[in-house]
């Protein structure tokens, strides 16, 4: 029961981060399972099946307080589904971990300019003068953020989020209510592949309820903070979020010597939460008195 308890706080915990961030639900419950020993593609089975329930959730708290672009969820979610299957069926019999390293740098870099945009940015002004994202873009993306989802345990959040918002044309609470909403049919996709290439038997009932009944109990709630928080303060959190747990992947990738990696994680912390203090300042300033 104990386990069972802890299991369902990490689904809470980590509804409650991807609902408001747009990210970390896959990557935060697929390292505690892969920690605690359980298979790469069990575990990320066992997500992927939760996520079903806590993707419709959160899409449908998210769609009631009006965090959705219909159109970016339709372009991506559809190509994500079939990349999350694909991508399912391929961890059964393969690693993502060779494209690991590559995809780390990028989404460091990402999200170093996602702080960059979104700490010093001036006061959002709607949607006015902004381009749609073309489907030439959002199609592809959604496809590879859907197969490494489901290949890597955790990428439709981390790789979506950012490239949107680094775009630009969309605010970052509809960024992160769509890239949310558009996540229950990638769940469902990487579900069905790992259903048709996992025996049922592999898969433990009580786990995936566990990770269920947290993660909608999170959603609404981050639904709500979503709609709340500040175009600038919500970016920048983002942003922090994508560095930090990006920090140890990149520092394998570029072979940052030992010695200089605490002093590396470090600065990235502090640098994030310099960052997430300057946004926050800058929103109180710019609040009438």
């Amino acid at each position: 029961m104990r386990k069972l308890l802890t299991i369902g706080l990490v689904g809470f915990v980590a509804q409650l981060i991807d609902g408001s961030l747009g990210m970390a639900y896959g990557l935060t419950s697929t390292t505690l399972l892969l920690t605690a020993g359980v298979a790469p593609a069990i575990a990320s089975a066992s997500v992927h099946l939760a996520e079903v329930g806590t993707t419709l959730a959160s899409g449908t708290a998210h769609w009631r307080f009006g965090n959705v672009d219909w159109r970016v969820v339709a372009l991506m979610s559809v190509p994500g589904a079939i990349g999350g299957f694909l991508g399912a069926v391929v961890l059964t019999s393969l690693s993502a971990e060779a494209a690991a390293p590559a995809i780390s740098v990028f989404l460091f870099v990402l999200g170093a300019y996602v702080i960059f945009r979104f700490a010093r940015r001036p006061r959002d002004r709607g949607d006015r003068g902004r381009r749609r994202l073309p489907a030439v873009f959002l199609a592809p993306l959604g496809a590879f953020a859907g197969f490494m989802d489901a290949a890597g345990g955790g990428g439709w959040g981390p790789i979506g989020t950012p490239t949107l918002l680094s775009s630009g044309r969309l605010e970052p609470r509809k960024v992160v209510g769509s890239i949310d909403t558009g996540e229950f049919l990638v769940a469902l996709g990487a579900s069905l592949g790992f259903l048709v290439a996992l025996p049922l038997s592999s898969l433990d009932p009580g786990l995936i309820g566990a990770m269920l009944a947290g993660g909608l109990i999170a959603a609404p709630i981050a639904a709500w903070l979503v709609r709340n928080l500040p175009a600038r303060i919500l970016g920048t959190a983002v942003g922090g979020m994508i560095v930090v747990t990006n920090a140890r992947s990149f520092a394998n990738a570029v072979e940052v010597p030992g010695d200089v990696r605490i002093a590396l994680y470090l600065s990235v912390g502090a640098i994030a939460l310099a960052a997430f203090a300057t946004a926050l300042a800058a929103h109180r300033r710019e609040q009438p008195v």
